[in-house]
C-alpha cells in the first residue's frame, strides 16, 4: 500500500510540473547526483540478486531518461571539482559502477558508450588475473539455481550430508560453511574454484558453461586496459573487496588495488568507493594518508559543496526501482521525499 501511495504521489507531482520545476531550480543546480550501479545480467543474475544485478534493457531505459531530460552527465573527477567550486551546471549527474565484473565489459559499457556518457568503474582487483568466478558469489548462485530442492550429498564437500536449498537463509548458511572451510584450509583462488566446480557437479549444473559465459567473474587486466584507452575511468575499490580495521592491512588493500590499476590505466587512482558501502570514521585519515581525495558510500542522497568528500552519498539504482522513481531522484523530488537511512552493505562479499 505504501508503494502504491508513493507511486500515485510521484505521478501527481510529475503531471503538475513539479518534477520539471525542481529539476531546473537553483536548489538542484547546487547538487550532484552520483548514480551507482553494480552488475548488468549476462543471463538470470537479476533474478538471483535483484538488488545487485539489473537487466540490460533497464539500464538502457535509465540512460534514455538521462538523455531525454537533458541531464549533464559529467566525469566523476570533474563533477567533484565543480561541485566544491560551486560551478556545477544544471541537472548534474555522474555515473559509477562498483566491483568491475565482466558483465560491465560485455553488457553495460556498450550501452553507456552508445549514449556517449562518461563512466567511472570502482574496480576490485584480486580476481582480475584469474578467469574464475568470485567464490562466495558463484556458490550462492549455484545453490540458487537449484532452489526448492534438497540434496543428500553435502558430505562430499565436508558439509552436513543434507543440503536444504528451499530457503535463502539455508542456502546462505551453506555458502558461509563453504567459505569458512576454504579459509580454514587456506585454499587459493584456484583451489576454491575447484570446490565450486565440485559443488556444481553435485547440483548437476554445467560449470564449464558458466566459466565460458564468465558469469560472476571480474574483468581481466587486458579488458580494463582496453576500456581505459576508450575513456573509462577506473578507480579504487580495494584489492579483495574488504576494509580491514587494522591500519597496515587497510593500507595494503589500497596499495595492492592501486598497483593493479596502475598497470591498466595511465592515470593515478585517487577516488575510492567503500566496499558494500561499509565505512567508519577511523578510515578517513587512513584514506587521506593514501592520497585519496574522494570516497563514495552507498548512503542515498545528493552530494553538495558541504558534503564530506570522503563520505559522499549516491543513488543506488536497482531492478526494484521504477523508471518514475529514478526520474524523481534525477529531478530532486525523490531526495525531498526520502526517509534517511544509512545503507547496510550486503551486496558484493569480501573476497577471502
Amino acid at each position: 500500500m505504501r508503494k502504491q501511495i508513493r507511486r500515485a504521489a510521484l505521478h501527481l507531482l510529475r503531471n503538475t510540473g513539479i518534477f520539471r520545476l525542481l529539476r531546473e531550480s537553483e536548489w538542484r543546480r547546487q547538487r550532484l547526483l552520483i548514480l551507482c550501479y553494480h552488475g548488468i545480467s549476462l543471463e538470470d543474475e537479476h533474478q538471483w540478486r535483484p538488488g545487485l544485478y539489473m537487466e540490460p534493457r533497464i539500464l538502457e531505459q535509465r540512460l534514455g531518461i538521462l538523455r531525454a531530460g537533458g541531464y549533464n552527465v559529467l566525469p566523476l573527477g570533474e563533477a567533484l571539482q565543480r561541485l566544491y567550486a560551486q560551478e556545477l551546471p544544471r541537472r548534474s549527474v555522474s555515473i559509477t559502477f562498483d566491483d568491475g565484473t565482466y558483465d560491465f565489459y560485455k553488457q553495460a559499457y556498450p550501452i553507456v558508450k552508445r549514449y556517449g556518457f562518461p563512466v567511472t568503474v570502482y574496480q576490485t582487483t584480486y580476481y582480475s588475473d584469474r578467469r574464475v568466478p568470485v567464490f562466495n558469489l558463484i556458490c550462492s548462485y549455484l545453490l540458487w539455481k537449484r532452489r526448492g530442492t534438497v540434496f543428500s550429498n553435502g558430505g562430499e564437500l565436508g558439509l552436513n550430508s543434507t543440503m536444504d536449498l528451499r530457503t535463502e537463509a539455508s542456502r546462505e548458511a551453506i555458502v558461509t560453511a563453504l567459505t569458512n572451510l576454504s579459509t580454514t584450509q587456506n585454499l587459493s583462488g584456484l583451489e576454491k574454484n575447484e570446490v565450486a566446480c565440485r559443488l556444481a557437479g553435485l547440483l548437476h549444473i554445467d560449470y564449464a558453461r558458466l566459466l565460458q559465459k564468465r558469469i560472476l567473474q571480474l574483468m581481466a587486466a587486458q579488458e580494463m586496459a582496453e576500456l581505459s584507452r576508450d575513456g573509462v575511468d577506473f578507480q579504487l575499490h580495494t584489492h579483495r573487496h574488504r576494509m580491514p580495521k587494522d591500519e597496515f592491512l587497510f593500507q595494503k588493500e589500497i596499495e595492492d588495488n592501486r598497483a593493479c590499476l596502475r598497470g591498466v590505466s595511465e592515470k593515478e587512482a585517487v577516488h575510492f568507493c567503500y566496499p558494500s558501502g561499509l565505512y567508519c570514521q577511523q578510515f578517513l585519515p587512513w584514506l587521506k594518508a593514501e592520497g585519496v581525495i574522494s570516497a563514495t558510500t552507498c548512503d542515498t542522497g545528493f552530494a553538495t559543496s558541504r558534503s564530506n568528500a570522503l563520505l559522499l552519498p549516491r543513488f543506488i539504482d536497482t531492478t526494484g526501482r521504477s523508471g518514475l522513481e529514478f526520474e524523481s531522484w534525477l529531478t530532486g523530488v525523490g531526495d525531498l521525499l526520502a526517509i534517511r537511512r544509512r545503507a547496510r552493505g550486503n551486496t558484493f562479499p569480501a573476497i577471502n
